[in-house]
């Protein structure tokens, strides 16, 4: 048995090495030489297994390879992508068509050429350049920026639009700075024309980068493009209204389960899928509508399903079926991209994509499983059960979702520019760059600047997504404006009821006076530390600037004449806490739109609700000091500083902005207005008309600039447990509340 065993082994074995010989896996001696014969021979054997000694091949730059040598291992196709326009950079990426040493200097700035004389811009486009001008990216130093932004229209490139410019290849290679397009970034919409609608824009775009709407996968050029929505001319260039989604119902679900109502192409590209709509339409709760009647000559090639198609059409309203739908079909048109996307994203109808090999919109950065349903074309009569198999869970987070991500990204001109610049700063400042949860979580990658801080637990969003609570203490910030003469004078008392706190980490005096800074023994000796510094250039905005030394999570904002107990500082602190994203203090004022004047009025009156705490005695993030310095424009921090007024106000709308939300008042402390009236330091700003009609110009001129009425109005004011209550005093936490 052992020699059987042997023979069959040594059997096996002879049988590999023959099929080796044979297939020649493997090279006899003598084939070394046949190398050295290949030059005479004029062709070259082939060579199953790599020889690692061979030299490599040298590295040849996209803009280089276009050599006979190099063409001989490319298709035909790919050959036929690189001589036409569309294609010409198709390799180009940041780190082979991007020059980031234009952005170490200067850091990320955009420079947007000079409008030139008779050219005409349509009004998106204006809306475009008008936002980067507006933004905290703009320079008007071409030596500064980063990146470059054309002013010639290059929104509409269909050759049978009347907003298409003429002569644009000529035009852009005229630019001085035009550099084959390094560092610019071109805005797109409409591509190609009748009747293959390709995505060539007509002129050769070098090395540019593309802000494109209806991009395709294939043409997307990763980590270098952006896709951006396609939106109307009448989509609001700031502001843009909310999302409609009210309230949760649950279960989910509304009057219908899938509907569209859109065009119908009889005849060209994106003719096949809306055709085959009616296949699925049941008019009861998948209500599919689609019509030919559009178009000069529609007559003329109508089927013999228009009539019939065209007079169901007209039954339906398409709000009304926009608004009561749990899903929203959206199928590819003419373009990859459609008007349905945005309409079903504000109305939380959850869309369902239906168009193959688009790009969709923000895809860097929007994980859009969570949103939206990506189906398939070619399986158009699955869909009506695809999504009747969602659970009702998932529903509920799908349409959750995209009301977070219309309001966040795409409720307006402003915010797909911004969302499109802020994309290419992530990758030129790769080390302060957003995660996938700051861009696909509240409040979104707009309002979390990553230079503030590498970790999600430094801002006050992410705290219960990572399961952590807030630094327990606060650093009190005290403004002081006036002289200290005495010893009586409030803002020592207040800073000795501040150090007294069991949660105070540290008091800073803003030293905002015109008098030097007083002697280090005039302030009172406590038991936390006392740091005294002068504000930037005297200014208002400098109490809000986001100083290294402050180190808590927490800033107690207060004004020098400020009247707060211990026990009141305790409370309001114990309840910011629950709510660390929002403003949390005592004095509230309100907002109201007088229609007389059709104008944003403020008012300070006792009221049933408010929508604003005034920082004079609040509690707040101290990212918040990072966002008001860096996000808001300089000409609304001018405007503060100029009236020595509004900044309390300013900060409020820049929080309900970002959270959506009112601040919160705890327990009233009644006597604080009549309190504050009383102090000298302060008693001529609260009584000067002057100083309230300063302050109603504030309110309007601040909604113009963030586009829409940020601030939220609140009924809830926050008392502590056994507040008033007929209970034993002795039982009660916060005792001395109820005695002030």
């Amino acid at each position: 048995m052992q020699a059987k065993k042997r023979y069959l082994i040594l059997l096996s074995a002879g049988a590999c090495l023959v099929l080796l010989f044979y297939l020649g896996g493997v090279q006899l001696p003598a084939a070394s030489r046949s190398r050295h014969d290949r030059s005479r021979n004029g062709h070259r054997l082939e060579q199953p297994w790599p020889h690692f000694s061979d030299p490599l091949h040298p590295f040849l730059p996209w803009d280089q390879t276009d050599t006979e040598d190099y063409n001989l291992h490319i298709s035909p196709r790919q050959k036929r992508d690189i001589n036409t326009s569309v294609y010409k950079g198709k390799r180009c990426r940041m780190d082979s068509c991007f020059d980031f040493s234009l952005c170490r200097k200067n850091g990320f700035k955009v420079y947007v050429y000079p409008q030139q004389k008779g050219e005409k811009i349509s009004e998106s486009y204006q809306n475009i350049l008008s936002t980067i001008e507006g933004s905290r990216f703009y320079t008007s130093d071409p030596g500064q920026a980063c990146l470059f932004v054309l002013s010639l229209d290059t929104l509409d490139r269909d050759q049978l639009s009347p907003q298409y410019v003429h002569n644009l290849k000529t035009k852009v290679q005229n630019l001085p700075l035009w550099n084959d397009g390094r560092n610019h970034l071109i805005f797109n919409l409409y591509s190609g024309t009748w009747p293959d609608y390709t995505e060539d824009l007509g002129f050769d775009i070098g090395q540019a980068m593309l802000a494109k709407a209806s991009i395709s996968t294939e043409n997307f050029r990763p980590n270098f493009d952006v896709s951006i929505p396609l939106f109307s001319k009448e989509h609001p260039r700031t502001g843009g209204e909310r999302g409609y989604l009210k309230y949760n119902s649950i279960p989910p679900f509304r009057k219908y389960m899938l509907v569209f109502k859109g065009k119908r192409y009889l005849t060209g590209i994106g003719s096949d899928t809306r055709n085959a709509l009616y296949h699925v339409h049941n008019a009861e709760d998948v209500v599919l509508l689609t019509t030919c009647k559009h178009g000069k000559d529609w007559q003329k090639h109508k089927d013999a399903r228009c009539d019939k198609d065209n007079a169901e059409y007209d039954k339906y309203d398409y709000k009304e079926m926009l608004h009561n739908s749990t899903f929203c079909l959206v199928p590819r048109g003419r373009r990859l991209g459609s008007f349905r996307f945005l309409e079903a994203l504000q109305a939380a109808c959850v869309p369902v994509m239906l168009s193959n090999g688009w790009e969709l919109p923000f895809s860097e950065i929007i994980d859009w499983n969570t949103a939206a349903v990506i189906g398939d074309e070619r399986l158009l009569l699955q869909i009506p059960t695809t999504v009747r198999s969602i659970h009702q869970d998932k529903i509920l987070s799908l349409r959750q979702q995209t009301q977070f991500l219309w309001e966040a990204y795409f409720s307006s001109v402003e915010k797909i520019v911004l969302t499109t610049l802020e994309i290419i700063q992530d990758r030129v400042l790769e080390h302060a760059s957003r995660s996938s949860l700051m861009w696909n979580s509240h409040p979104g990658g707009l309002f979390a600047l990553p230079q503030y801080s590498g970790y999600l637990g430094d801002f006050p969003f992410y705290y219960d997504t990572l399961g952590i609570r807030p630094y327990p203490k606060f650093t009190a910030v005290i403004h002081a404006v006036s002289p200290l003469v005495s010893q009586s004078q409030p803002i020592l008392k207040l800073l000795a009821a501040v150090a007294k706190s069991q949660y105070c980490a540290q008091i800073i005096v803003l030293w905002n006076c015109d008098k030097p800074l007083p002697a280090k023994h005039r302030w009172p000796a406590t038991s936390v530390p006392v740091i005294v510094i002068e504000g930037e250039n005297k200014v208002m905005s400098s109490r809000f600037l986001p100083y290294e030394i402050i180190v808590t999570d927490a800033v107690l904002s207060l004004d020098e004449d400020t009247v707060l107990s211990t026990t009141e500082v305790d409370f309001a602190f114990t309840v910011w806490q629950s709510f660390p994203e929002r403003i949390v203090g005592y004095p509230a004022r309100s907002h109201f739109w007088d229609s007389n004047k059709e104008r944003w009025g403020y008012t300070s009156k006792w009221t049933n609700d408010y929508s604003m705490v005034l920082t004079g005695a609040a509690i707040y993030h101290r990212y918040y000091h990072f966002l008001y310095t860096n996000y808001l424009p300089t000409s609304l921090k001018s405007m503060v500083d100029q009236l020595a007024n509004c900044e309390d106000i300013l900060m409020n709308f820049l929080v309900s902005a970002v959270t959506k939300l009112p601040p919160i008042k705890v327990t009233q402390k009644k006597q604080y207005k009549e309190t504050m009236m009383g102090q000298s330091s302060r008693a001529s700003r609260w009584a000067d008309p002057d100083h309230f009609a300063q302050r109603q110009t504030c309110m309007n001129k601040f909604a113009s600039w963030f586009g829409a009425m940020p601030l939220v109005h609140s009924q809830m004011r926050l008392d502590p447990v056994l507040f008033k209550d007929q209970v034993s005093i002795l039982r009660k936490k916060y005792r001395d509340i109820e005695r002030l």
